[in-house]
């Protein structure tokens, strides 16, 4: 970026030079990308992004949708694979969360690494390891061996998400433009987790458990081809060094962290309360060295920027509340209405396609109407979708809690897609990259978090609900207690009548924990929606921000944040 031109972003503008350029070193944009990718003075137009940008999102979103893709595809083939790898239930459950774990704690390090080694060169490398893990995982022969295939995939789709948000940013400086590309990534990368269970079914069905890895090569060897055709190189060259220490403390403060609330949902331990305390501790380490080094791996910096915080903490409370609740629909439709997990599937589309079209609906609304009464209309139309969960009766539920699923999603497209595009606007154009990577972070640990909140919720309330048939023995009616699918299991074993009864006491139980968590939910995301008006309704339409920015529309200018050091 030249340091002398006003840089303007979605719904601000501010000058650049003033917290964006650190110690007088200005993060280049090396000229291997198109020419109209080459930055602007003040008196000339932005540059509008021609077809070779156009063609080079396209690379840029197939990875994106892969890396969602693989975090769910597996459901369908675990059955499989456990038959023939006969993994222990306690390496199923690493063969499914490991992938997570290392995506979750190695986003900072690779969008921070991505921002002084080159975007697309760590795309490329990231892409190239991404590949050949997909085939050893295809091809594991033991549980050992398929963990360790599944940690690589992490590793390298750590180096996916970041380069491929912050490279949108260097390849389209017309807001209009970044907006709308920043919608499609969005709703690849959200349609990807809902398909890839569909996706996994339908290899599952004529193909054996490894295929759903082996969808990743063709993708990978078309990034691998096109991206040095396509995409353009951006670095920051007055960035210093990667610290090794940084790296390492980052990883021991996220992981332990995710794995502390994800075993939460099945219960408190005191592996899950050492977990929390080892990431705490090395938490508040991390965040101390980061204070203390010229060149930290995290700029602390970005907190300081008022949207960036807003959108990262929004991103947070969103994962929690959705991650959990939208478990507890998935196992409604399977354990209640007895749906089969491909039949779950198929009714789940309904509501990633209304995520879908209101990604792409708000992305043009954006243009004449603010971007926080558009997050905050969302999140209230996703609050009505907690409140139809909420009445959801004990059987023949599917028509509601469909139409539930279908309003959650279509209220998040505003958050998800704006969201994005309004952090990297806001983040210094050296900094976009660890930006991004913040807050697909976030969001990571909001899931996780939500899955161990929520799902600890619904627990209680099914175990204070359910009654257990009189007779029936101890260690049987315990397990029942616990959760609907050992309730489901228990009632396999049993003769009429007490199964039935069982099953509808088990059923009505998990309901009214559905509902519970539905007013919760409800009630959250009316208080997310008055938040985001809050916190950005200064803003002004993204029309505006094309026109001149915020004072130009006759609003205040956002104060300027402290300057963040590369």
């Amino acid at each position: 970026m030249d340091s002398a031109a006003p840089v303007v972003f979605a719904g601000q503008r501010r000058p650049a030079g003033r917290g964006a350029v650190p110690r007088g070193r200005a993060p280049t944009e090396t000229k291997e990308g198109p020419p109209s990718m080459q930055t602007s003075t003040e008196n000339e137009p932005t540059p509008k992004a021609g077809r070779r940008e156009w063609l080079g999102l396209l690379v840029l979103v197939l990875p994106a949708l892969l890396l969602s893709v693989d975090l769910t595809v597996l459901y369908l083939a675990l059955p499989h694979l456990a038959e023939d790898l006969q993994p222990s239930s306690t390496q199923q459950l690493w063969i499914l969360d490991i992938y997570g774990f290392m995506l979750a704690g190695l986003l900072v390090t690779m969008g921070t690494l991505g921002d002084r080694i080159g975007r697309r060169k760590l795309l490329m490398i990231g892409g190239a390891a991404f590949g050949v893990a997909s085939v050893l995982a295809a091809y594991s022969t033991s549980p050992e061996m398929l963990i360790a295939t599944r940690a690589l995939l992490g590793i390298a789709g750590a180096t996916l998400a970041p380069s491929t948000v912050s490279l949108i940013t260097n390849m389209f400086k017309d807001p209009k433009q970044r907006g709308t590309a920043i919608a499609v990534w969005t709703g690849c990368f959200v349609g990807g987790g809902v398909f890839g269970p569909i996706l996994g079914g339908f290899m599952m069905s004529s193909f054996w458990w490894g295929s759903v890895f082996l969808l990743a090569v063709p993708v990978m060897a078309l990034l691998l081809v096109a991206g040095p055709l396509l995409l353009p190189e951006y670095r920051n060259p007055g960035a210093g060094r990667l610290d090794p220490l940084s790296v390492g403390l980052s990883l021991v403060t996220i992981i332990p962290l995710i794995y502390g609330v994800k075993e939460l949902a099945r219960g408190w331990t005191p592996e899950a309360a050492a977990a929390l305390v080892v990431g705490v501790v090395f938490g508040v380490l991390f965040v101390g060295r980061q204070r203390r080094l010229e060149d930290p791996l995290l700029d602390l910096g970005l907190f300081r920027i008022r949207i960036a915080r807003g959108v990262m903490v929004l991103s947070l409370l969103v994962g929690t509340i959705t991650g959990g609740s939208l478990l507890l629909v998935n196992l409604q439709l399977q354990m209640v209405e007895g749906l089969s997990p491909w039949s779950t599937g198929l009714w789940l589309v309904p509501g990633a396609l209304g995520t879908l079209v209101a990604i792409g609906v708000s992305t043009g609304l954006a243009r004449t109407i603010r971007p926080a009464y558009l997050m905050a209309g969302g999140l209230l139309v996703s609050a009505a979708g907690y409140v139809v969960l909420s009445q959801v009766p004990g059987d023949d539920s599917l028509v509601m809690v469909v139409i539930g699923a279908v309003l959650i999603n279509a209220g998040l497209g505003p958050t998800l897609a704006l969201g994005y595009d309004m952090l990297l606007g806001a983040a210094p154009p050296e900094k976009t990259g660890s930006a991004s990577a913040l807050s697909e972070t976030s969001g990571e640990f909001g899931v996780a978090a939500g899955i161990a909140l929520m799902g600890s919720i619904g627990t209680l309330v099914y175990r204070d609900q359910i009654a257990v048939p009189d007779g029936l023995p101890a260690e049987a009616a315990s397990a029942a207690r616990e959760s609907i699918t050992n309730a489901v299991a228990v009632a396999q074993r049993l003769s009429d009548p007490v199964a039935g009864e069982l099953i509808a006491s088990a059923r009505g139980a998990f309901t009214s924990g559905l509902n519970a968590v539905g007013t919760l939910a409800a009630v959250t995301f009316v208080v997310l929606a008055t938040l985001a008006w809050r916190w950005f309704r200064h803003l002004p339409p993204t029309s505006a921000a094309e026109s001149g920015g915020a004072e130009q529309a006759g609003q205040p200018q956002e104060a300027e944040p402290e300057p963040v050091r590369a």
